[in-house]
Formats: structure tokens, C-alpha cells, sequence
């Protein structure tokens, strides 16, 4: 009988056991928590989320929505999730990270060919068994010190940070209010405008204010998508005008102008209780976020459900180490899956874990690759961007059209550009269609 070994029950280790299941593998699940907990990590339950409720952008042309439509079509177990827990968020997809996480635990736990082992794994695997290592990019102790050294010097690091969460009762809404970028979703997100004066008073508190040790940190990689909010502002004074602050789309009604400055707020979960601070990823000690952040109308008696953390990430030197189906080159019966590859974020994670999953089965089973999505898709591009030895400077990247085969023809312009994103989700969701088909066709066995 076909087992495969499955180490971490995060997004990616939950995708690639259920797929493997699906395709008639007997999975072993392995999963530390409640034995021990990550820096990050909180609940029992499998798949958390810890940075974000927001699964980002929805629509078919942008390159994450895409690979959202991809994994859909594949038959995704975290999507399934994140359509049946979902939230109001403008042109997004945000979910109710509790009930989100608690769905995924559920199909997991009563799975027939899937045995959860709720302890922690220190050693890769030695047997004969097919492994997929999805233990994320906070794995450490003696597991992080056996992949260390199969990798020889070849991991890296980087830092990472979530943001805030208040309690939605304690943000006063005489000062702020609710409204979606350009009226695009209603009223899904609540606002904080500032004034020119607010707005100065905020960012200079912001760059004196204290910050937490985090070790290393000078001397580490910042990744771009998850920069702290403080790191940010000492590039500029304007820095975050363009960025997590920009007021651009909308409206102030006490003024009936675009605000200086604006913090927007994402709902955390379906029943309007909790708000995330967009954006503001932050390693300042616990007391300076009340006081600093205190500063923004509106959240002058903010009350918080988890303050701002940053750590540090790990993740491999893929193109040295993998493949294309996220195998581990030097050993035939070991795949690799979620950030710990270096593709970034919650839905590259997934999209990672599914096809580790996936092609870990087919090896358990003894059978041959049928079907390889190509850098037509989303999926197929990013796993061949972490397997390609010609990049230079590797660092986690996130879902993209850049990594994507061009779409021959001209399009030119705004109009163009969104002519070709259209005809390249067209392309790749044909292909996901075909791949859809032979997954099929392995469930039936």
C-alpha cells in the first residue's frame, strides 16, 4: 500500500495531504501543534493563517487571482475553505481565519486515508516512504539543523511581520469611516483619514518609536510585501502616502475630500468583530504600537485582539536544491512545499503544496508524471521559478505575470494590458481545465 509522509499541517502540508489522499495514498499528516507552538502560531487547528485574513486579489487578471481560479478548477481543499468562510473585502478574497482553519481541520480529521500524528518531527524521515516537508518558514531546532545540513550553506533567510488586529467596538467612528477604494465593494473596509498635521504628527512618532530586538534583523533580507510599517517610513516622509497610507479613491464625508493620509481597515472575520490594520506589519514594542498607533484618528482607544510581530523566515536555495515538482534533487523520495521553497504568500504556499502533493503521490504510487502544468499557468511558473538554476540572487517571490510564457501578439496600453492578462488566464485556465480532467481520472484509480 502506497504512504506518504506529510510533515506540517500549515496551508501547504494540509493541500498536499489532501490531494495525495484524493489520489488514493495513504497519508501520514504530522503536526507539532498543541505539543508546541511557533512564534506565530496560536490555535489548534491546521492551515492558520497569522499574517493576514486576506487571500488578496480575486479577479482572473491579476496573477493571484489566477492561481486562485487555478487551484479551483485542480479541486483545491484550501480554496473549498476560503469560498465557504469568505468576508467582505472589496475586490478581494479575505476569509474568517477561525472558521477558515477549522474547516480545513475538519476534512483533514475525518479523511479515511489521512492519520494525523500530533508531535513534533525532528529528523527527515529515513524510510523507504515518499516525504513532503511543508513545515513552513518558521521551522527551527533539530529538524531546521538536518535540512540545514542536507543543504550544506545553501538556506536562507529573510524577515516577515503581521499586523495588528483591534477590537472592532473600540475604533471610534465618529473620526473614521466606511467605504471601499473608488466605491468598489461597498463599505467593506473602515477608514482613518488624517490631515496634513495628523499625518506629520504620526509619521515622526513613528520613526523615533521604540522597536523590539529581533536578532539579526540588520542583517537579513526584509521581504518587500511584508515590510514593517516603520521600516518603511524611514525611506521617506511621503513613503507611506504611496503606499499602505495612500488616500487616493477615497472620500472623507466630514470634508467631502480626499483625506492627506488614510489607514484602511480589513474585516478579520465574518461576524465584524475584529479589523486588521492594513499594511501595518511592525516589529515596535507591544506599548509603542498602542501609543504610536493611538495617534490615528480613530484609534485613539483602540483595543487590540493581537499586537504586531515580526520573525525571522527560512527558506531553501530551491534552484540549487529542487526541481520542477519541488523534489529534493539529491533524494528521489523527498518533496518540498510552501514558503519554505520561496514562493510568497498564503495562496503560492497552497499552489506549492498541491502540486508537491500531487507528484508525491504519483512516486508513492509508482506511476508516472501524466500531466506537468506548464509556465502557461500560475502554478507551473512558479514552480519553475524556484527551480530555475539560471536566477541569480534568489529570494521568495510571489504569484506573478512576469513569471508567466508571455501571450504572443500586441497589446498596447491600459487597454491592451488588460486584453493580455485576460488572454493568458484564458490559456491557463484550458490547460487547469486538461489537468482537472486527469486528476480525475487518478481518483477513479
Amino acid at each position: 500500500m502506497a504512504t506518504l509522509n506529510v510533515i506540517g499541517a500549515g496551508l501547504a502540508g494540509c493541500e498536499a495531504a489532501n490531494i495525495a489522499a484524493s489520489m488514493g495514498v495513504d497519508v501520514v499528516l504530522y503536526e507539532m501543534k498543541p505539543v508546541k507552538y511557533s512564534p506565530a502560531h496560536h490555535s489548534d487547528t491546521y492551515a492558520e493563517l497569522v499574517c493576514s485574513n486576506s487571500l488578496r486579489a480575486d479577479a482572473v487578471t491579476n496573477a493571484v487571482g489566477l492561481l486562485k481560479e487555478e487551484l479551483r478548477i485542480a479541486g483545491s481543499l484550501i480554496m473549498e475553505a476560503a469560498d465557504n468562510t469568505k468576508v467582505p473585502a472589496g475586490g478581494a478574497l479575505a476569509v474568517d481565519r477561525e472558521e477558515f482553519s477549522r474547516y480545513i481541520t475538519g476534512k483533514i480529521d475525518s479523511s479515511e486515508r489521512i492519520t494525523v500524528i500530533k508531535e513534533e518531527v525532528t529528523r527527515i524521515p529515513s524510510d523507504d516512504n515518499v516525504t513532503v516537508i511543508a513545515t513552513g518558514p518558521l521551522t527551527d531546532g533539530d529538524l531546521f539543523e538536518d535540512i540545514a545540513g542536507l543543504c550544506g550553506s545553501d538556506t536562507l533567510h529573510f524577515f516577515d511581520a503581521a499586523a495588528p488586529i483591534v477590537m472592532a467596538e473600540s475604533i471610534d467612528m465618529s473620526r473614521a469611516f466606511r467605504a471601499s477604494r473608488y466605491g468598489k465593494g461597498g463599505d467593506d473596509y473602515i477608514n482613518c483619514p488624517m490631515n496634513k498635521e495628523e499625518y506629520l504628527a504620526f509619521y515622526n512618532a513613528l520613526i523615533t518609536a521604540e522597536r523590539a530586538e529581533v536578532k539579526d534583523f540588520d542583517r537579513e533580507i526584509v521581504f518587500e510585501g511584508c515590510m514593517p510599517i516603520e521600516t518603511m517610513a524611514s525611506r521617506g516622509e511621503d513613503t507611506m502616502r504611496f503606499g499602505p497610507l495612500k488616500p487616493v479613491g477615497l472620500i472623507d464625508p466630514a470634508t467631502g475630500k480626499e483625506p492627506y493620509a488614510c489607514l484602511q481597515l480589513r474585516q478579520d472575520d465574518r461576524a465584524k468583530t475584529m479589523y486588521n490594520l492594513v499594511g501595518f506589519q511592525t516589529r515596535l514594542k507591544w506599548d509603542e504600537q498602542k501609543r504610536v498607533f493611538g495617534m490615528i484618528p480613530g484609534l485613539e482607544k483602540a483595543e487590540y485582539y493581537r499586537m504586531g510581530v515580526m520573525h525571522r523566515n527560512t527558506y531553501l536555495n530551491s534552484p540549487v536544491h529542487l526541481d520542477d515538482t519541488y523534489r529534493f534533487k539529491a533524494r528521489k523520495n523527498l518533496f518540498f512545499a510552501g514558503q519554505m521553497t520561496g514562493v510568497e504568500g498564503y495562496i503560492e504556499s497552497t499552489a506549492s503544496g498541491f502540486l508537491a502533493g500531487y507528484y508525491a503521490a504519483l512516486t508513492a504510487l509508482g506511476k508516472d508524471i501524466v500531466f506537468k502544468p506548464d509556465s502557461e499557468t500560475v502554478m507551473g511558473a512558479m514552480a519553475a521559478y524556484v527551480s530555475d538554476p539560471n536566477v541569480k540572487n534568489f529570494v521568495p517571490m510571489n504569484a506573478n505575470f512576469g513569471i508567466v510564457s508571455n501571450m504572443p501578439g500586441k497589446f498596447k496600453g491600459r487597454e491592451g494590458r488588460k486584453l493580455k492578462y485576460q488572454a493568458m488566464a484564458d490559456r491557463s485556465i484550458e490547460q487547469m481545465a486538461r489537468f482537472a480532467q486527469v486528476l480525475e481520472e487518478l481518483r477513479k484509480g
